[in-house]
């Protein structure tokens, strides 16, 4: 018979953390936003902490202790795509906090007394903490998300500073000699299914950029007319110009001397020469990197950089700028060779079949418990809110 398990109190006093920080972002809006969708992709505030204690009723009480009663109530609500939640459903929000404050005190109760938790393969090597905990850290962050969105729905007035100005693209880069390079997670307990199994991928020679894209950088891209060159553009991307209008990354504003400036979660605030990019999408990165590529001279074949690669430098301590804002990669998301779904079905199956992009890296907003490098986010590529810039790759010199 198995001891009974208790739960690494390190992950409960992250989880515990992220629980209180969670009620923090609510607490700190107007009551009537914490149910507001301030972006069509993005689901309202409240929605969030709901998941995030769905989640945690669904695994403890209906799959470990076949007890269902909670989970089902709250399913129709919690338990839909973000784009698909409905508002109208969510309850008031000091009525969702009360809840949620009484059913995450009783799970956290639950993982740390010993015998309180039936036995379960998914408590060995603390997998299911490690699962709650790293979608909860996922769900706050996206918290963070619906935040900004609501600063861009309104106005601010810009900073008076010292404008942005523009910068030719760097060529700066490290190159990685053609070899064969493990990627994926080495079976952690912590890793997600698609991870997984740890792969042995043979790539040629190239070198990958030390830093991201720097806002100085991007304003070279549009100074040069980049949002209205279609020859930067593939066809999905020149469809989405076509629908969005764009001109600009997703917080750059124009003051009145049309000046560009950023918006953030406090504000308006300057955008610094050297710092990365975000605000990008998919679309944006590649015809960027399109842009870099017909520069010519030592930009010459820039292209976007393939997941595989960003990981076997990362690993290798190459870069230089990570956890700042999510890279966008070149490829796909995809399974690894025998990759197998845990659980079955798993949201990573999901993000397979939606031809979803990939981002490698953090931004700011991410939770240590997902800084790794093995760590995959899936994207729809026309995503524009999560942070996200990007990295160049060049051929060897």
């Amino acid at each position: 018979m198995s001891a009974p398990h208790v739960t690494n109190p390190e992950i409960l006093g992250q989880l515990s953390g992220l629980q209180t920080m969670m009620a923090d972002l609510m607490r700190g809006l107007p009551a009537h936003e914490a149910n507001q969708r301030f972006h069509p992709r993005l689901a309202p505030l409240a929605w969030y902490l709901g998941r995030s204690v769905y989640r945690e009723l669904h695994w403890l009480r209906e799959i470990l202790a076949g007890d269902a009663d909670l989970a089902e109530r709250v399913r129709p609500i919690f338990a839909t795509q973000e784009a698909d939640a409905t508002p109208e459903l969510l309850p008031p929000r000091d009525h969702l906090l009360a809840w949620a404050g009484e059913v995450q005190g009783e799970h956290l109760r639950r993982l740390a007394t010993p015998g309180a938790l039936p036995y379960s393969p998914w408590l060995q090597e603390d997998r299911l903490p490690w699962l709650l905990l790293q979608e909860t850290a996922r769900d706050y962050e996206s918290m963070l998300w619906v935040l900004l969105a609501s600063r861009l729905s309104g106005s601010e007035e810009a900073p008076g500073s010292e404008p942005l100005r523009a910068r030719p693209p760097s060529d700066l880069a490290v190159e990685i000699t053609q070899g064969h390079y493990r990627i994926g997670s080495r079976d952690e307990s912590f890793a997600y299914d698609n991870e997984l199994p740890p792969q042995a991928v043979e790539l040629s020679s190239f070198r990958i950029a030390q830093l991201p894209v720097a806002n100085a950088e991007f304003l070279g891209f549009m100074a040069a007319g980049g949002y209205a060159r279609p020859d930067f553009w593939d066809a999905e991307g020149q469809a989405w110009l076509t629908t969005s209008q764009a001109t600009s990354p997703w917080h750059w504003r124009r003051d009145p001397q049309g000046h560009w400036f950023g918006l953030g979660l406090n504000g308006a605030r300057l955008l610094s020469a050297e710092e990365p990019v975000a605000g990008l999408n998919h679309h944006e990165a590649l015809a960027y990197a399109a842009w870099v590529a017909s520069l010519g001279g030592g930009l010459a074949g820039a292209v976007l950089q393939h997941e595989y690669q960003w990981e076997i430098a990362a690993r290798a301590g190459h870069l230089q700028g990570t956890g700042r804002v999510w890279e966008w990669c070149a490829n796909p998301f995809h399974p690894y060779p025998d990759f197998s779904p845990s659980p079955e079905p798993s949201a990573s199956q999901f993000a397979f079949a939606a031809h979803q992009g990939v981002l490698r890296g953090a931004s700011l907003y991410t939770q240590r418990c997902l800084r790794r490098a093995s760590f995959r986010h899936a994207a729809d590529p026309e995503d524009r809110y999560r942070v996200s810039g990007l990295r160049l790759v060049f051929p060897p010199a």
